[in-house]
C-alpha cells in the first residue's frame, strides 16, 4: 500500500513540475525587434578582432538582388553584461563567448516567443571563427523564417479581401489590406501598394507544366518568360517609337536557387527589372511553383519601384507574402 502511495506522489509531483514548465513557456513574453535586425551578444574586444570580422563578413554581406549593396542584418552588439532584461526578447540574437567549450547550436524561445538564439562557443579565437563560418548559413535560414513568420502573422491583423486570386488561379495569400487589385486578366492578376517613394507591385500567372524543359536554357527561358509578361501587361510611359515596357536587366543574368513554397517544389529568382526604353529599374524576386494537382506551373513574383531609397526590407515584406501561398482554398464557381 505504501508503494502505491509513493508511486502516485511521485506521479502527481513529475505532472506538476511539467505543467509549470508548459506554463513557463505559456507566459514567455513576445518577442520584439524590427525587421531584418541581428542582436549580437559578444565582448567588446571580441567584437573588435578578427571574431567580429568573421560575424561581419557572414551577417552584414551584401544581400542578393538589389539594386545597391544592403546587409542581408542591421546588426546591433551588445556586451554580455548589457544583455538582461528587455533587451533578452530581441527575436533574432547570435551570443558569441570564449568558453571552455567548442559548440555551436541554434536554441528556440529561452527568454521569448517566437525567438532564435544562435550560441557560438568556443577555446579560443580561431574556434569561434570556425563555428561561427560553418554555422552561418543555416543560422541565417534559421533567422530569416522566424522573420518571414513574424511577418506573415503582423499581416494576418488586416488582409486584403479581394478575390481576385482565388477566381483566377484558385490560391490565397497573406496580403496587408494596404495593397489593392490594379488589374485582371484571363492569366494574369497584378496588385499593388503605393509608398512613400514609388510602389510595391505583386504579380500571377500560369505557364504550362511543361513550360521549362531544358535545364541547361532554364535562366534564358525565365528571361524570355518575364520580358513577354512585360510586354503584355506592364507598360511604361510613352516614348516616342518605342515599346516601353519591363524588361529583365541586360546586364546581369538573375540569380537562381531550389526552392519551397507551400510543400511544392519551386525555383527562386533574384534579380533586377529595368524598362527596355527609359531609365528606371528595381528589384524582383519570382517564384516559379510545380503545381502539379492542377497540371501547371504558378508564377508569383514581387517587384518594387522606389528611387534612391533602400529596398531590402520593402523586398523581404513581399517575400513574406508570396511565401503565404495557399493552394485550392476553395472551388471555382
Amino acid at each position: 500500500m505504501k508503494k502505491r502511495i509513493l508511486l502516485c506522489l511521485f506521479a502527481i509531483l513529475g505532472l506538476s513540475i511539467a505543467c509549470k514548465e508548459e506554463g513557463k513557456a505559456d507566459y514567455l513574453p513576445e518577442s520584439v525587434g524590427a525587421m531584418n535586425t541581428l542582436t549580437v551578444v559578444i565582448d567588446n574586444e571580441l567584437w573588435k578582432s578578427s571574431v567580429g570580422d568573421a560575424i561581419r563578413e557572414n551577417y552584414t554581406a551584401a544581400a542578393q538582388g538589389l539594386t545597391w549593396d544592403e546587409a542581408l542584418f542591421s546588426v546591433t552588439q551588445i556586451p554580455q553584461q548589457i544583455f538582461s532584461g528587455s533587451i533578452r526578447n530581441t527575436s533574432s540574437v547570435l551570443y558569441v563567448m570564449q568558453d571552455s567549450l567548442n559548440l555551436a547550436h541554434m536554441k528556440s524561445n529561452m527568454y521569448s516567443k517566437p525567438q532564435k538564439v544562435g550560441v557560438i562557443k568556443g577555446r579560443n579565437k580561431q574556434e569561434l571563427i570556425d563555428n561561427i563560418n560553418t554555422t552561418s548559413a543555416e543560422f541565417i535560414k534559421d533567422f530569416k523564417t522566424l522573420e518571414i513568420s513574424k511577418a506573415q502573422k503582423r499581416f494576418e491583423k488586416s488582409l486584403n479581401k479581394e478575390k481576385a486570386l482565388v477566381d483566377k488561379f484558385n490560391i490565397s495569400m497573406k496580403i496587408p489590406s494596404i495593397y489593392r487589385v490594379g488589374r485582371e486578366e484571363d492569366n494574369f492578376v497584378w496588385i499593388s501598394r503605393e509608398i512613400q517613394k514609388g510602389n510595391m507591385n505583386i504579380i500571377a500567372y500560369t505557364m504550362p507544366e511543361n513550360g521549362f524543359q531544358n535545364d541547361s536554357t532554364f535562366a534564358q527561358d525565365i528571361i524570355r518568360m518575364r520580358d513577354s509578361i512585360g510586354d503584355l501587361y506592364i507598360k511604361g510611359s510613352d516614348v516616342a517609337g518605342k515599346n516601353n515596357h519591363m524588361i529583365t536587366e541586360k546586364a546581369f543574368t538573375p540569380y537562381v536557387f531550389p526552392a519551397e513554397v507551400s510543400g511544392k517544389k519551386a525555383a527562386e529568382v533574384r534579380g533586377i527589372w529595368e524598362m527596355s526604353a527609359y531609365p528606371m529599374a528595381g528589384p524582383f524576386l519570382t517564384y516559379i511553383i510545380n503545381d502539379k494537382e492542377n497540371n501547371r506551373k504558378l508564377i508569383l513574383e514581387g517587384f518594387v519601384f522606389a528611387p534612391a531609397t533602400k529596398k531590402r526590407d520593402y523586398m523581404f515584406e513581399l517575400e513574406a507574402i508570396l511565401k503565404s501561398v495557399q493552394f485550392n482554398v476553395e472551388e471555382k464557381k
